[in-house]
């Protein structure tokens, strides 16, 4: 743990005030959830939660599922970065921070298509080997907690992809059955 030199106080109704230089470097927004975990020396720690990194097991699981049957590749993300992908490298792509793209399209709450007629747009934040081809946020109870990607190679396109309609339709899929799971 890294000290900070920064100390707060607790007001009257128990709240501290988190500064704006940590929460702009640990990217936390407004209604963000922290999860507070203390320890026995009398530490207490904020850290992100992120409700679908619950899932994160299952996630891997649907991402190869839908790789191995489709050939798609997938990237399935929290709000802040990569959870879970199949098809392409985990070691590239695997809790690397998304792209400012991606988390665009997350607070947009629509669907993205690039389907050739636009500018490419990396997933992650450092580049990266693909690009999004269609995306999908996961809303659960009426929150965005993260999204579901499917990527095309930077260099050329895949000759195995699946008809974009049906790619599309199975990143919509995915997104809305991962965001279920979460509400039960």
């Amino acid at each position: 743990m890294k000290a900070t030199g920064i100390v707060r106080r607790i007001d009257d109704l128990g709240r501290v005030v988190i500064p704006k230089e940590i929460r702009r470097t640990m990217r936390i927004r407004e209604g963000d959830p922290l999860e507070i975990y203390t320890d026995r020396e009398g530490e207490v720690i904020f850290k992100k939660y992120s409700p679908i990194g619950e899932l994160a097991s299952f996630a891997g699981q649907y991402a190869e599922t839908l790789h191995k049957t489709c050939g798609l590749a997938v990237a399935i993300c929290d709000r802040d970065s990569v959870i879970a992908c199949a098809g392409i490298s985990k070691r590239e792509y695997h809790e690397k921070s998304l792209s400012e793209a991606v988390e665009h399209m997350m607070e947009k709450r629509t669907f993205y298509a690039n389907n050739g007629d636009t500018e490419p747009r990396s997933i992650i934040r450092d580049g990266g080997s693909h690009t999004v081809s269609c995306a999908m946020p996961i809303i659960s109870e009426g929150d965005v907690v993260g999204c579901v990607v499917s990527a095309k190679p930077l260099e050329g396109d895949s000759t195995d992809r699946l008809a974009f309609d049906i790619e599309a339709k199975l990143i919509q899929t995915a997104a809305g059955f991962l965001g279920r799971q979460l509400e039960t």
